[in-house]
């Protein structure tokens, strides 16, 4: 056989069984108007006039990587198609809004009898056991899941009267359609029961599309989440959730052509799904380590594991089956410790004892499934892959630490730290999500901070002026354009990289610079195991050609999620959003009063600097804004402005306007195009359509 050999263990027969069940669902007519779509993906062809294939100094690394992989181990193949039950109905999914919100056609080239010298060999076998999907069978007459229509799986559990949904998906459309094709399979059954396994949209925010909220008002149907989940679910991305969400579109690549030489898989799943998010409250969050709750017959002990993937997350024992749900602290990859689309660094010790945890809490399990990828059953097998995550991450965590206390800096770990021999040839140890040269970093970081010690790099001069200085010294742009061109044909991409990037901080019109850097890139990208360096390399890569292309992101304006956020957390973004060098000499006070909800704030401004406290007023106020919360809410997300609520008798100013006309004056409206690299096309530092007080964060900075 040629192209992909079967010692990668994607086998002719069952690449065209998957190719049969995908082509069975027919696709949508729109599909063509998705921007995200490379007509020319599967005749091979880069999307990028200056785009390069593979060269042949990343072809030899990848035939020596493929080597020296496990391929004989074939188990997750079979694991990820046991079960199956039927197709999706259809490859693609649009939104309530009438664009595309779910593309699975956009990435059918994978199913070619090929092997893409552009993706890492590991990578490529974890992209195409992404493209099994449609609805499996985890336990017959009891578990099923939906696979293929977002990142995150979407697990029913059958209850004596309905469904008990386990993580409903990002957002509503797909969580809707996923379950009316189980409903249409299996047979109508109501929504007794949802679970949110922890705080990261992707495991909430489709909530809406089963589940009327009205029916958990009534106690129709109960949703149960670990501790502190309303908070936690907002509070990471609130203050830095612009820069959040354009670090997202970078690690995860959400505008990039889905190609060979662009976006290939996110690991967790193919992508993320391009809906309305949503949210509502859980009517029963879990306050014990261990807490055993019956809902629809079904009994489940819920495990709460803080401080793992998310601050606060849970997995889930069904003692009758001997089934264990292990929420995303454990699937088919290495997860991020830190991950680039920023968050406080995860605590991998804790991670790692989280799943000691489970392995000696429920050590006779005979099924394991989760949020992402597929199940493993049997004892043995669930045991081996939890016990290789736990001992990666431990792994990392001690020997991280090992070095660091050797004198291995934050800038030198990642190329020393070396994963143990043993679990390089586990596949569940592989990094495709999270990278372990990032890891190891963030490792550091956590206990010691950015600095590497070097006092060189205590109060280091813009890169702007680092730049010029490097150019002036190599004499010029032309000799460091030769110079990377040389590096680059001597396979040293991290060198030309590290040279010209100077360049283009100096030189941000110098195309050919930018052009050779981003040769560079790409060929960094193409050598990656991991989607979080890949994409970061090759999203760049296309930046630096030509610019922020448009693409279709996931829908900003969540008036569920916007609402969920706690006024004093709007009152501290408003700070953030205030551009102190405009607010010398103001001095004030404000009163906000929220009757509805029984909050009072008093907002202060002094020192150029804005402030609040919650439970206070100032008699002495300049000014005093009374309104609802439910009517600040429609501020907060750019329905209303104060004026007309003021004109509709639902706001009430008392006193001097002058502090409220100076904050709006000052207040900078963030956009997540700003640029990285200086002279970036389409690159927007306000976006057109938001307004002063509006919060604006696309969901893509909540995830992973």
């Amino acid at each position: 056989m040629t192209g992909y050999q079967a010692s990668t263990t994607w086998s002719g027969v069952a690449r065209r069984a998957l190719a049969i069940a995908l082509l069975a669902a027919a696709p949508l007519s729109a599909q063509s108007a998705n921007p995200l779509v490379d007509p020319n993906a599967a005749k091979g062809l880069h999307f990028h006039p200056q785009g390069q294939t593979a060269s042949q100094s990343t072809i030899a690394l990848r035939n020596a990587e493929k080597a020296a992989l496990p391929f004989a181990d074939e188990r997750d193949f079979a694991e990820a198609k046991r079960g199956f039950l039927a197709p999706l109905p259809s490859n693609t999914v649009k939104a309530d809004a009438g664009h595309i919100a779910w593309d699975l056609e956009s990435y059918k080239w994978l199913l070619q009898d090929k092997d893409f010298e552009s993706i890492h060999p590991s990578l490529l076998r974890m992209a195409r056991l992404n493209m099994n999907t449609g609805l499996y069978e985890v336990l017959p007459g009891k578990i099923y899941q939906v696979r293929g229509l977002d990142l995150t799986n979407i697990t029913f559990v059958k209850g004596e009267k309905g469904w008990i949904v386990f993580d409903p998906l990002t957002t509503m459309e797909v969580a809707r359609y996923a379950l009316n094709f189980i409903n249409d399979k299996l047979g109508k059954r109501p929504v007794t029961g949802v679970v949110y396994s922890h705080s990261h949209i992707d495991h909430f925010g489709g909530v809406r599309g089963v589940v009327d909220e009205a029916d958990v008002r009534a106690g129709k149907t109960v949703i149960i989440a670990p501790p502190n989940f309303m908070h936690e679910a907002i509070s990471e991305n609130v203050f830095a959730g612009n820069a959040m969400t354009r670090r997202s579109r970078i690690q995860y690549a959400t505008i990039l052509r889905r190609s060979p030489f662009g976006h290939v898989d996110q690991s967790l799943g193919k992508n993320v799904s391009a809906g309305v998010p949503t949210l509502i409250a859980p009517t029963h969050v879990i306050s014990r380590n261990l807490e055993e709750l019956t809902v629809d017959g079904v009994k489940m002990v819920f495990h709460d594991t803080p401080d793992t993937e998310a601050v606060t997350e849970m997995n889930t024992w069904f003692p009758e089956w001997k089934a264990f749900w292990a929420a995303e602290n454990v699937t088919a990859t290495i997860h991020n410790i830190y991950t680039l689309r920023g968050a406080p660094v995860r605590d991998a010790a804790n991670w790692s004892k989280q799943i000691n945890q489970a392995i000696h809490q429920f050590p006779d399990m005979e099924v394991m499934f989760a949020s992402h990828h597929w199940p493993r059953w049997g004892n043995a097998r669930a045991m081996e892959v939890l016990r290789a995550q736990r001992d990666f991450y431990a792994n990392m965590h001690s020997q991280a630490l090992h070095l660091a206390n050797q004198g291995v800096s934050v800038n030198q770990v990642h190329n020393i730290y070396q994963v143990p021999k043993s679990l390089q040839q586990q596949w569940a140890a592989r990094s495709y999500h999270g990278a372990t040269k990032n890891n190891v970093r963030g490792i550091i970081n956590r206990y010691l901070g950015f600095w590497d010690g070097n006092p060189s790099n205590l109060d280091p001069p813009p890169s702007e002026v680092t730049g010029r200085l490097f150019v002036g010294m190599m004499g010029g742009a032309a000799p460091m354009i030769a110079k990377g061109r040389e590096l680059n044909a001597a396979g040293r991409y991290r060198e030309t990289a590290q040279i010209l990037q100077h360049l283009v901080f100096a030189e941000p019109q110098n195309q050919e610079g930018r052009n050779v850097l981003a040769d560079a890139y790409e060929q960094l990208g193409y050598q990656d195991e991991s989607t979080s360096f890949r994409n970061s390399y090759l999203q760049l890569a296309a930046e630096l050609r030509s610019g922020i292309a448009e693409g279709t992101a996931a829908n900003s304006a969540s008036p569920d999620i916007v609402s969920a956020m706690e006024t004093g957390q709007w009152l501290d973004f408003l700070g953030i959003s205030m551009d102190s060098r405009k607010a010398e000499g103001m001095a004030w006070t404000v009163n906000l009063i929220t009757p509805d909800n029984g909050q009072k704030f008093k907002i202060e401004m002094s020192n150029a600097t804005l402030t609040n406290i919650e439970g206070f007023t100032d008699p002495k106020a300049n000014l005093t804004i009374t309104l609802n919360r439910t009517d600040l809410t429609q501020v907060m997300l750019g329905a209303k402005s104060f004026e007309q609520l003021e004109a509709e008798g639902k706001a009430r100013f008392e006193g001097d306007r002058r502090p409220f006309n100076e904050l709006r004056s000052i207040l900078t409206v963030f956009s997540p195009d700003f640029e990285i690299f200086p002279g970036t096309r389409n690159a927007r530092q306000v976006p057109s359509t938001a307004k002063p007080f509006q919060y604006v964060v696309s969901p893509i900075g909540m995830s992973e």
